[in-house]
């Protein structure tokens, strides 16, 4: 059922990991003014001549991102036509459409105008909600058609503690995006200690480096308590044992990665994985939080 559509989801949200993938590479190679302070032409041309690979690096995120945005808004309105019968479809892809636009705007406006800090790191942040979006709407088209669709019925301590977990992870998106834009990824040198220190001057980069840190261990921990909690307590329900597996491998490469970075004097093969890492874990999460809202919760 729903081959056509289950294709082109596929493709839709690896297109999606690319965008993002390129969005990273954007910003570790500085190439955000690689056309100059004009958009949508580069330089003001519809194709530049002569480019340099900073214009090269930015103008393919634009051609890319621009087909992704078109891609993503003919898969919302594809689910909403063909998956209508089920109660998360209408919502994301409403939402699949808002986040692409507002992920363009934000975009957009970077080249333009210029931004903070502040909000360039939004812009990753935008772009892994957008990403999940479009996997929980390709996830749809695989659940129809199925007897049943995974709806876990946990306690209400259990479902608030995944909530949590995704809010916080989006925490530490963003605060690894702003430790990017801030230029602040090699400010602490070693590793548990950040320039010989415990406990460096929590201020400018070094600061933001090292709470980037605090929270991406807290979050290592919080998956392996929410990984404990799903096998010892919810182990009859496959989907969500599975989806925290999952979720803490990706942390866990999340945070060998992150180390990595460190001892690499940041590598673009290794901080390019530690974007991909985090994306996946949201979209991750993003699942496990859609399939425990199907039921309510028990006492």
């Amino acid at each position: 059922m729903h081959k056509l559509l289950k294709t082109y989801g596929v493709i839709t949200s690896l297109g999606m990991l690319v965008v993002l993938m390129q969005g990273a590479l954007v910003t570790k190679t500085g190439s955000g003014e690689g056309c100059g302070a004009t958009w949508p032409l580069c330089f003001g041309e519809v194709i530049p001549t002569n480019p340099a690979l900073a214009t090269i690096i930015e103008y393919s995120h634009r051609i890319v991102s621009g087909l992704l945005g078109a891609m993503v808004i003919l898969l919302a309105i594809w689910a909403w036509r063909k998956l209508p019968h089920l109660r998360e479809t209408k919502f994301m892809a409403i939402m699949s459409v808002l986040f692409i636009i507002i992920q363009g705007l934000l975009g957009a406006g970077a080249v333009v105008f210029g931004q903070s800090h502040a909000i360039l790191a939004l812009h990753f942040g935008i772009s892994a909600i957008s990403l999940a979006t479009v996997v929980m709407l390709t996830t749809l088209a695989f659940e129809d058609g199925k007897k049943t669709a995974p709806a876990p019925k946990v306690k209400k301590g259990y479902k608030y503690y995944v909530f949590f977990v995704i809010t916080y992870c989006y925490a530490v998106i963003y605060t690894g995006a702003y430790v990017k834009h801030t230029q602040a990824t090699l400010a602490c040198s070693g590793f548990p200690l950040c320039n010989g220190q415990l406990i460096p001057i929590l201020s400018g980069p070094v600061g933001a480096h090292y709470f980037h840190r605090i929270f991406g261990t807290i979050l290592l921990l919080s998956l392996l308590i929410l990984l404990i909690w799903t096998i010892r307590k919810y182990s009859q329900y496959k989907s969500l044992v599975w989806t925290s597996i999952i979720a803490f491998l990706f942390v866990l490469g999340q945070f060998v990665s992150g180390v990595s970075i460190v001892f690499t004097q940041a590598a673009l093969p290794v901080a390019m994985m530690h974007a991909l890492i985090v994306s996946l874990l949201f979209s991750t999460l993003s699942y496990m939080t859609m399939i425990l809202t199907r039921n309510r919760t028990i006492n």
